[in-house]
C-alpha cells in the first residue's frame, strides 16, 4: 500500500533538505565520474524523499477520487520507487539483483517494518491490538504469494536441468494468475469487505493537496526517481565490488530498504500513535503488492526490455527467507495483539537472514 504519511513541518523540511542536496549531488557524482560507491550512496539518499513524495501524492489523489480509483492508484504507484529501480536494473541485465530486491522488500516489510512498529508501539504499552480478521486475510494472501514465488524453485529442483526450457512459460502463467488474484484482492479490500479496513481508509492526513498539485508532485517525483534509479543501477556493480558485497546482498538489503522507505517510516509512526491496525496493514499490503503485482509485471515487462528475460525462480535461501517471514508474522498476528518482545523477535529474525545473505556466495 502506498504510504499514508503523517508528516510534521519539521520532518518535512528534512525531506526537502535531503532532496535539495542529494539530487544535484547525485547528478554531479555521475557526470563528473566520482567513485561508484559515492554515486550509489548519494542516489540511495536521494530516493528516500522521492519515495515519500510518491506515496504522499498517491494518498492525496486516492482521498480525492474515492476508494475504487484510489485502490487502483495504490496498486500502480504504491511501490513506484521499487518498480522503477527494478525496471532500470532489468534494462541493465541485472536480473539477479532485481529478484533479490523483490524478496528483500517482502522480507523487510514483514520483519523489519513490523518488528520496528511492534517495538516502538509497545515500548510504553503492555500490548497493542489490531483487527485479527483483516490481518490474517492479508497474511493468507502472503501465503499464496509464497507458494507462487516458491513453486518455480521446487519445480526446477525436482525436474533437474531438463525443465530449464519450461521455467519461463511457467513463470508467465504464474504471473498472469497472480495479477488476477491481486485484482480480486483489491475488490475484497475496497468493496466487498471494506468494513474490515475502515480504520485504514479513514486516516488520510498530512498535506491537503488538490488533484492538480498531487498529480504534478507524483509525475515529478516519479520522473526524478527514474533518473536516480538509472544512476544507482549504473553504479551498483562498481560499488558492490569496492565494498566487497554481492549483488544479492545489495538487492536484498540496500535496494529493498531504499525502495520501500516511505512504508518503513509511516508504519512505525502509526504504531507509535497506537494505530497498530494501520501499521500492520501498511506492511502487509505493501508486501502483497510486491509479490502479486510488481513481480508479475516485471516478468512480463522483461519480455520486451533488457537483454535477459526474468523468470520467477528464486534461490533456495530467498524462498526460505520468505517462508520464515510469512510464518513469523502469522504467529505474531494470530491473536490480534502485539507487544515489544514480538517486535524484537521479528527484528532478530531479520538480522539472522541479513547475515545469511551477507555471507552467501
Amino acid at each position: 500500500m502506498a504510504a499514508m504519511s503523517q508528516v510534521t513541518p519539521k520532518s518535512e523540511w528534512v525531506f526537502r533538505g535531503l532532496l535539495g542536496v542529494a539530487f544535484p549531488a547525485a547528478l554531479l557524482s555521475h557526470f563528473l565520474h566520482w567513485p561508484d560507491t559515492a554515486t550509489f550512496f548519494i542516489c540511495a539518499v536521494a530516493i528516500l524523499p522521492l519515495a515519500h513524495y510518491i506515496g504522499h501524492a498517491t494518498e492525496a489523489l486516492a482521498h480525492r477520487v474515492g476508494s475504487g480509483i484510489g485502490g487502483l492508484l495504490n496498486a500502480t504507484f504504491g511501490n513506484a520507487a521499487e518498480l522503477i529501480l527494478a525496471l532500470a536494473a532489468l534494462r541493465a541485465g541485472k536480473v539477479q539483483m532485481v529478484k533479490a530486491s523483490l524478496t528483500g522488500s517482502i522480507i523487510a516489510n514483514l520483519l523489519l517494518i513490523m518488528g520496528g512498529a511492534m517495538l516502538v508501539g509497545g515500548f510504553r504499552r503492555e500490548r497493542q491490538k489490531f483487527n485479527p480478521t483483516g490481518a490474517l486475510a492479508g497474511v493468507s494472501m502472503m501465503f499464496l504469494a509464497l507458494a507462487a514465488l516458491g513453486i518455480p524453485d521446487l519445480f526446477h529442483a525436482a525436474g533437474g536441468p531438463g525443465v530449464e526450457s519450461r521455467m519461463m512459460p511457467l513463470s508467465i502463467g504464474i504471473s498472469v494468475m497472480m495479477l488476477v488474484v491481486y485484482g480480486l484482492s483489491l475488490l475484497f479490500t475496497i468493496k466487498t469487505h471494506a468494513h474490515l479496513y475502515t480504520d485504514e481508509a479513514a486516516v488520510v492526513e498530512g498535506h491537503h493537496w488538490g488533484p492538480l498539485a498531487a498529480s504534478g508532485v507524483l509525475l515529478a517525483a516519479t520522473a526524478a526517481t527514474a533518473v536516480m534509479a538509472e544512476l544507482l543501477v549504473h553504479a551498483v556493480e562498481g560499488a558492490s565490488v569496492r565494498l566487497g558485497l554481492t549483488q544479492t546482498f545489495v538487492g536484498v538489503i540496500v535496494v529493498a530498504v531504499v525502495g520501500n522507505a516511505a512504508e518503513h517510516s509511516t508504519a512505525i509512526v502509526m504504531a507509535h500513535k497506537d494505530r497498530m491496525n494501520l501499521a500492520f496493514n501498511i506492511a502487509v499490503e505493501s508486501s502483497k503488492q510486491i509479490a502479486l503485482f510488481v513481480a508479475p509485471v516485471l516478468v512480463l515487462a522483461s519480455l520486451f526490455i533488457g537483454p535477459v528475460p526474468m523468470d520467477l525462480e528464486f534461490s533456495h535461501l530467498e524462498v526460505a527467507g520468505l517462508a520464515l517471514s510469512v510464518g513469523a508474522l502469522t504467529l505474531a498476528a494470530i491473536d490480534g495483539e502485539s507487544n515489544w518482545l514480538e517486535g524484537v523477535m521479528l527484528l532478530a529474525l531479520y538480522g539472522v537472514l541479513g547475515a545469511a545473505f551477507y555471507f552467501s556466495p
